[in-house]
């Protein structure tokens, strides 16, 4: 395997669950996916994936690959992606590369775009002086 680069591997199978009857209060930090179907109280950590279901209740800040809300989350989140289905609901901020909101979904909180090539416009008078400033220099 000489002058091959090893390719990360985000885990997409389910290792770890909190099943619907349970209760976990505390920092869970996981290398494979997270399924939440109960309630989880503290922080949340994975490299894999993050589905919380329909019934759970999340008070936690969150990181993980991708997150699928179809439960409620009262944290911030980063991740990769993250969608929030029609039964999600999200109250905090989101930093994310990729966003999905479903109809009926609901998030409460600031939604921030990482990634490449993504710049912020910027008002109409400092975009008129940028080119003012630019013709000058094409004039000289």
């Amino acid at each position: 395997m000489i002058g091959r680069k090893r390719k990360e591997t985000i885990p997409e199978t389910i290792e770890t669950l909190i099943g619907p009857t349970a209760n976990f209060m505390g920092d869970l930090k996981s290398d494979g996916g997270v399924r939440i179907e109960g309630v989880l109280e503290g922080s949340l950590e994975t490299a894999g994936n993050l589905v919380v279901g329909e019934k759970a209740r999340i008070v936690a800040n969150i990181t993980a690959h991708n997150v699928s809300v179809v439960g409620a989350i009262r944290g911030n989140i980063t991740a990769n992606r993250v969608e929030v289905l029609s039964t999600g609901k999200v109250w905090g901020d989101i930093s994310v590369n990729s966003f999905l909101l479903d109809e009926g979904g609901f998030i409460q909180g600031q939604i921030n775009m990482q990634g490449e090539g993504l710049e912020a416009p910027r008002p109409a008078s400092q975009a008129a002086e940028a080119d003012s400033s630019r013709e000058e220099e094409e004039g000289s």
